[in-house]
């Protein structure tokens, strides 16, 4: 099988969790190859996501590294045999590779949770919030590229997954444009927290013991916990975390933050309040 032009994050992933199979089982890159009747820079092709792999295979791959866990299988089977192109497939020569693989990411999720202390989270963004963000971008963006970014954060927003937002006071009280645009974004989020899959807190300046967290995060969960992804948005860039170590230690984040934060309806409350001052 030819090798692919473009990995995307999930292939890539898959062949991840392939990797971490073997690994477990005590099998380095030759032993693996050596069991399963293959070249090694086969299955070191495969581990990297550089060639598909059918589900046969990848049940094949599970019974000789002797993995009991069914579920775990049975998902990366079904990873292995998806062969329609996402939406966001269609803007690959405008955006940024990272961009598709967030996208792509918050498709496949079965639920969403994230922590911003300095933006309002992405999938609550207004067409105005978005297009100022996107328009002080450095360096400046040409009026087409702005507007390719816009509409592909608005098709980013058309998810049926279950959404958290813990939102700090800070990112609601910057002001990406003007007032009327901060106001409408309010308005926004009341109204989306209003809707039966969307949760919405706030953690407010004056709360004891929050330390904070440093960069804004993603918590996707998968269909079976070793498949939940952690999106770590830095000023570098995005990165995607899997780790078990990594995933552990965001749980544990995500139950401080929670910790920290007010209810739902004194976070709702809190923003109405934000709205009346304006």
């Amino acid at each position: 099988m030819a090798s692919r032009a473009v990995i995307t994050a999930r292939q890539e992933r898959l062949g991840v969790e392939l990797r971490k199979l073997r690994e477990r089982a005590g099998l380095t890159g030759r032993d693996g190859a050596r069991e399963l009747g293959i070249a090694e820079s086969r299955l070191s092709s495969t581990e990297a996501g550089r060639v598909g792999v059918s589900a046969e295979r990848v049940r094949h791959l599970a019974s000789q590294y002797a993995c009991e866990d069914a579920a775990l299988v049975d998902v990366l089977a079904a990873m292995a045999t998806e062969r329609v192109r996402g939406w966001w497939e269609e803007y690959r020569e405008w955006v940024p590779s990272g961009y598709l693989d967030v996208a792509e990411l918050e498709h496949h999720a079965l639920g969403l949770w994230t922590f911003q202390s300095m933006h309002i989270p992405a999938l609550l963004q207004t067409e105005e919030q978005v297009r100022a963000i996107f328009a002080s971008t450095v360096p400046t963006l040409s009026e087409e590229e702005l507007e390719v970014r816009v509409r592909f954060r608005l098709r980013r927003q058309e998810l049926s997954a279950p959404y958290v937002a813990v939102i700090h006071e800070a990112a609601l009280r910057i002001r990406a444009a003007d007032n009327k645009v901060a106001r409408s974004q309010l308005l926004h989020i009341l109204e989306q927290s209003e809707l039966p899959r969307v949760t919405v807190r706030i953690v407010p300046f004056d709360v004891d013991g929050f330390a904070g967290v440093g960069d804004p995060l993603v918590y996707a969960s998968g269909p079976v916990p070793q498949l939940d992804t952690v999106l770590m948005d830095t000023p570098h860039g995005g990165h995607l975390l899997d780790a078990e170590a990594q995933l552990n230690r965001y749980r544990e984040v995500r139950r401080k933050v929670e910790e920290a934060a007010l209810g739902v309806v004194e976070s709702r409350n809190f923003v109405h309040r934000l709205v009346q001052s304006m």
